[in-house]
């Protein structure tokens, strides 16, 4: 009975013992998800190939507009810096009073020439007639007929003078050589014009400007004529260009060359405040040159984080368990990135919220059930 009684005790204990254990089990607490996650696929997509270069914006020509009446005193401005002028506008005017009494001078002597050269040509005519009578004497018939010949030659000189002091006259209107924009002005009221070297404006032709880009000699096979270029100043300003020509060397120093990049003017921006209404020439900017498209591996931008300098990717398994992914990035467009790392078309990675999990985490994806 005794036996009997123990081995009660300890099948009753360990019963007992068992019973317990399995209600631990029971309530012992599940792992919980340390976030929901919305999951999102690699796609394909082509992106734009570019190539990026920097420079510095320039006019397209400019041309020095000088002045021509030399020792005139300039009595009148009609341009100043920055105004946009047309072909043969008036832009300066230089004082023409004694250039004005020269004309008229020499006008008063072409009519005295005139008077001359007639009555010499009645005094030849009247020679020629009687020349073979012997009334005359063959040394005065030659003295009349060249002294014809030198009043015609002084209605000439006479010509040619007024036609001399006429250009003068022009010369005192200083006239814009094409439309465009005065990029320059050292003209001032007052001052004494030296010649046909003295300078008074600078003027950017049609107003185009352009953009030369210093491209590598490794990199400069993959530009053509026509390409187009995105270009965007310090300023913040952006503009689209077309490349026109490529120099025809390369710098022996630095090892580049120069595109020059054609920018629209204002006359064919869309509104008149246009963006290149901002672009002056001088300033420094960045162009990316449109190289066509390729196929690329893209995934949202807010899918990569980036961690001691390198791009990962948070990747979901079967298990809700999240792996890291160390990965290579390429281009952006938009909100997409691409992947130049091998990633399986299938793969479900973490599209918002990844820069709060860690490598092992559980979670919980969202819409799952």
């Amino acid at each position: 009975m005794y036996l009997i009684a123990i081995k009660s005790i300890l099948f009753v204990t360990s019963l007992a013992f068992f019973t317990t254990l399995h209600s631990a089990d029971e309530k012992k607490p599940t792992a919980k998800p340390a976030l929901t996650v919305t999951l999102t696929q690699p796609q394909q997509a082509e992106l734009p190939v570019r190539l990026s270069a920097n420079g510095n914006i320039a006019a397209w020509q400019e041309a020095i507009i000088g002045a021509e009446a030399q020792g005139l005193r300039l009595s009148e401005l009609r341009a100043d810096l920055g105004d946009r002028v047309r072909a043969g506008q008036l832009l300066a005017v230089f004082a023409s009073d004694g250039i004005a009494a020269d004309l008229a001078q020499a006008r008063a002597a072409l009519g005295e020439a005139e008077v001359a050269a007639l009555a010499a040509t009645q005094e030849a005519d009247r020679a020629r007639a009687v020349q073979n009578s012997g009334a005359v004497s063959a040394q005065q018939v030659s003295q009349l007929l060249n002294a014809e010949l030198s009043a015609k030659a002084r209605v000439e000189t006479a010509k040619a003078q007024i036609a001399t002091h006429q250009v003068r006259l022009r010369h005192t209107r200083v006239l814009a050589p094409d439309a465009g924009i005065i990029s320059a002005r050292t003209a001032s009221v007052g001052a004494v014009g030296g010649g046909a070297s003295g300078e008074l404006f600078r003027l950017i032709r049609k107003g185009r400007l352009e953009w030369r880009a210093e491209v590598t000699a490794a990199e400069l096979g993959r530009v053509k004529p026509g390409q187009v270029v995105n270009i965007t100043t310090a300023a913040g300003a952006s503009v689209k260009g077309k490349v026109r020509m490529i120099a025809p060397q390369v710098d022996q120093q630095t090892r580049t060359a120069l595109v020059f990049v054609d920018l629209p003017t204002a006359s064919t921006a869309n509104t008149p405040n246009a963006a290149n209404e901002l672009v002056k020439p001088g300033m420094f900017a960045k162009g990316d040159f449109e190289l066509g498209q390729t196929a690329a591996v893209t995934l949202p931008q807010s899918a990569v984080i980036m961690r001691d300098g390198f791009a990962y990717l948070y990747v979901v398994g079967a298990d809700s368990r999240i792996a890291q992914l160390k990965v290579q990035t390429g281009r952006t467009v938009g909100d997409r990135v691409e992947i130049l790392s091998k990633l399986k078309p299938e793969a479900r990675v973490v599209a918002v919220g990844a820069g709060f999990l860690n490598d092992g985490d559980l979670v919980r994806v969202n819409g799952a059930k």
